[in-house]
């Protein structure tokens, strides 16, 4: 099957058997992949909306949870329009595997709903968010499935989630602040979790770097997605290491510069237009397909999943691809990427950063104890580092990718608990 025509499921899986072949072949090991195999739970709900206008709309919605053997499940929502149950499966299974690369005691879940927010009002995305929690109601809680932002939905939306769940469990006396993360700080948010993923990612790259005696400050980094990931990523390499941004995109288009872009005065165009076309800074316009095959050193996909396929991986001129998305390389790409001495630091580590600092806060919730903001990045980087540690002598002592060494981490984590706990009955 073409990379074009496999679904994002398909991808999952396939990345999977890959890493199967590296770890035990006795009956256990074989039960436990073919476990992995399947989503624990999986709800569809319909959705109907009194809109602005008095009409009704009824919208598709999904919560999966893949599998919660290491821990309560953990995994954001989305909000967008290509968003269907394929997709959500894909997602909840990468929580999984990236929980587990982490080392966090959390299973992977995910959740969405097939809508374009930009085309609703805020009172409408509030219906439509308090609508789709109690739906999910009975799946969530701080002890079984903990939601968090994603594509499409912020800080705003977890507040509506955890408020319309305390409603519901206000006579069971179930604390709700633990129920979601990545609120706002005011409600039992963490300090640092909106940019998590982003200085997640840059540790990373930085750790990869340091080990192969690469000199980031004199990286030039693409960005494919100019949105919470990609644009906080970019402000900590231009920042803190000095990195030439000069390629970035987002849903309207690219923008390129050999000399590079002001980070911060592109993230203010953003706030101000809604995108990065038209900034001042700009010497090309680029499409999102045109910015993949760019100039540069470090290539970050940030956007969403299937973006380098193997018609694209053939003219990738980067030589670090760091997946800030999640399944953002499908694995026909994988391998030609690999054939040209194109390194990937995989989604599954790269991009942990966001759903570690959720699990600070929910840690933070549950103490009722909050963190400095100095803690919370030392917490964050530790992490991060270890993991990429871990990732790197994987792969140097079985001669594999550094996707391929992720994933034989995160199976083995998960195996070892299926085959500890056992299969109930």
């Amino acid at each position: 099957m073409s990379d074009e025509k496999r679904s994002a499921w398909e991808m999952a899986i396939t990345q999977l058997e890959n890493a199967a072949k590296y770890l035990p072949k006795d009956k256990d090991w074989l039960n436990a992949i073919e476990y992995l195999k399947h989503c624990q739970r999986m709800l569809s709900v319909s959705l109907p909306i009194l809109m602005d206008d008095g009409n009704i709309r009824v919208f598709d919605g999904y919560r999966i949870q893949h599998c919660d053997v290491r821990g309560p499940t953990k995994g954001g929502v989305r909000y967008a329009p290509q968003v269907d149950l394929d997709e959500v499966k894909a997602l909840a299974f990468w929580m999984s595997m990236k929980c587990a690369v982490v080392n966090l005691p959390y299973g992977g879940a995910k959740g969405g709903i097939a809508v374009d927010p930009s085309r609703l009002s805020r009172n409408e995305l509030q219906r439509l968010t308090r609508r789709y929690t109690y739906a999910i109601s009975d799946m969530i809680g701080s002890l079984k499935d903990i939601p968090a932002p994603d594509v499409g939905t912020n800080a705003q939306i977890m507040a509506y989630m955890m408020d319309t769940y305390a409603m519901i469990a206000r006579n069971t006396g179930e604390p709700a602040h633990g129920v979601v993360t990545g609120k706002p700080v005011d409600v039992g948010g963490s300090l640092g979790r909106e940019a998590a993923t982003g200085t997640g990612l840059m540790y990373v790259i930085d750790a990869y770097c340091q080990r192969k005696g690469i000199d980031l400050d004199k990286q030039r980094i693409a960005i494919q997605g100019f949105g919470n990931v990609g644009s906080n990523c970019a402000l900590q390499l231009a920042g803190y290491h000095q990195c030439k941004v000069v390629a970035v995109s987002d849903i309207n288009g690219g923008i390129y510069s050999d000399d590079g872009f002001d980070v911060q005065a592109l993230e203010a165009h953003v706030d101000k237009t809604g995108s990065v076309v038209g900034f001042m800074g700009s010497k090309k316009r680029l499409t999102n397909k045109e910015l993949l095959a760019c100039d540069c050193d470090i290539l970050i996909p940030a956007a969403v999943e299937k973006q380098i396929t193997a018609d694209v991986a053939r003219l990738v001129k980067a030589r670090i691809v760091a997946e800030g998305a999640n399944g953002p390389t499908t694995p026909e790409a994988d391998g030609i990427l690999e054939e040209n001495g194109v390194v990937v630091i995989p989604d599954i580590l790269a991009n942990a950063g966001g759903v570690t600092v959720s699990y600070f806060e929910w840690i933070q919730d549950r103490d009722a104890y909050f963190w400095d903001l100095e803690r919370i990045n030392k917490e964050l980087r530790r992490v991060m580092v270890a993991a990429f540690e871990d990732v790197l002598r994987v792969a140097q002592e079985r001669d594999v990718t550094m996707r391929t060494a992720a994933y034989i981490i995160a199976v083995e984590r998960l195996a070892k608990a299926i085959i500890l706990r056992g299969i109930f009955p």
